[in-house]
């Protein structure tokens, strides 16, 4: 039988070797240290053979290892040399909504994406929310996304690359004539006696209406009833004129007519964003979103997270893992 080699599984075993650390490189590679290592032992069954000896101390390459990497390198040079002759293809991305705010993570970095890739093509995609975008780049209609990694199932989750780009001030927007639509912020306590709308109805975005669900849950709030969602800025200023709940939201997101965004705090809740693609993918587009994200993250301290700021635990367990190995690099 046939045995093809993913010019993937060359890639987790080069970082593992030129790091003998896999967390390193998992993290070099943009991917979960779980997804590295079945390939690295997917690549080892594959070539019959062991590729590193490990310990709880240390990782090391076996005879085998050293031999391979060499060849490894070249094959990988002459794959990118291959892919970079051929030009490069439009880069998908998904925005989540179509709907533009004052300082949305999505639209900063796509702005400053295309001024540093000036020479290539970043398309804009809106399918809604992360889970919907998931099972979009899984199927390669899709490379890159944003939204809450953490609120993922595992299944795609393990198939899929992220990097934390930024902690999102959760807020409420409500109609103008809501009874608490006067105030500057909003303490969640006082959401006591007033369903809060988390989209539960949106199978989109099953990732947000988990944080909200959490939230409320751990606060003693009460959420609205799933409903149909609204598609577009009208259509979602009347359903909120309609059904009269507050909807959760981010505090950077849009303004809708006849509505108001009042930032939540006491706790201040918070939304860990990531930047979501496929392990496998190397495009200059996606260079060009990293870095920006870098360095916006870094200058405007966006992964800082606030006093009395809120978290759910997956998603402060995924930035402290982050965290830790960006600290051992």
């Amino acid at each position: 039988m046939p045995r093809d080699l993913h010019p993937r599984l060359l890639r987790g075993f080069v970082a593992t070797a030129e790091t003998l650390h896999f967390g390193r490189a998992a993290e070099r590679l943009h991917v979960a240290q779980q997804a590295l290592s079945r390939d690295v032992r997917t690549l080892e069954r594959l070539l019959g053979d062991a590729l590193f000896t490990r310990t709880t101390r240390c990782v090391e390459l076996t005879a085998a290892g050293h031999g391979l990497l060499p060849r490894a390198r070249r094959l990988l040079a002459l794959h990118d040399e291959i892919l970079a002759g051929a030009g490069h293809r439009p880069l998908l991305l998904d925005l989540n909504s179509d709907v533009t705010g004052p300082d949305l993570t999505s639209d900063r970095l796509l702005q400053r994406a295309r001024a540093a890739w000036p020479e290539g093509e970043i398309l804009a995609r809106f399918h809604g929310g992360l889970a919907a975008a998931a099972g979009e780049l899984l199927a390669h209609r899709l490379d890159v996304s944003f939204g809450r990694f953490a609120g993922l199932a595992a299944g795609a989750r393990s198939q899929l690359a992220q990097r934390p780009v930024r902690l999102e001030r959760v807020s409420v927007m409500m109609a103008a004539g809501h009874p608490l639509a006067g105030r500057p912020v909003l303490r969640v306590a006082e959401l006591a006696g007033h369903p809060v709308d988390v989209c539960a109805g949106n199978p989109a975005t099953t990732e947000w209406a988990d944080l909200g669900l959490r939230l409320l849950h751990e606060h003693g709030l009460t959420p609205a009833p799933p409903r149909v969602p609204p598609v577009g800025v009208d259509e979602t200023a009347r359903y909120l004129a309609r059904h009269g709940d507050p909807m959760l939201t981010t505090a950077g997101g849009p303004v809708l007519p006849g509505s108001v965004n009042v930032p939540l705090v006491e706790p201040v809740p918070l939304s860990l964003v990531s930047l979501v693609h496929r392990p496998d993918l190397r495009h200059p587009g996606l260079t060009a979103l990293l870095a920006a994200a870098a360095e916006l993250g870094a200058r405007e301290e966006w992964l800082r997270r606030p006093a009395g700021g809120w978290l759910p635990a997956p998603d402060a367990a995924l930035l402290a893992s982050w965290t830790t190995r960006r600290a051992a690099e």
